[in-house]
């Protein structure tokens, strides 16, 4: 919780776009997180719903969205996928 409370203190703080305090706060907050996921996972077999994103994988999924944008048009309509589902 304290890299949580340190991130909100940079960015509260923040003297410029990238500041280099923000940055450090944002990658305390990524160890923090990596170190948590770890040891829950040792612990319990467990882990938490959330991904860590670094920024060669941003650039990489730029990339690959473009071939995703396709599967949109492929869709039903919200209003045709209830009709169907709901026969009177």
């Amino acid at each position: 919780m304290s890299s949580l409370e340190e991130h909100l203190s940079a960015i509260v703080s923040r003297r410029a776009e990238d500041d280099p305090a923000v940055d450090a706060a944002f990658l305390r907050i990524a160890d923090a997180f990596e170190d948590y996921e770890d040891a829950l996972y040792e612990a319990y077999g467990e882990v938490t719903p959330l991904d860590l994103y670094d920024d060669d994988s941003d650039e990489n999924d730029d990339e690959s969205d473009d071939d995703d944008s396709d599967d949109v048009d492929e869709l039903d309509e919200p209003d045709d996928l209830f009709d169907e589902d709901v026969k009177a």
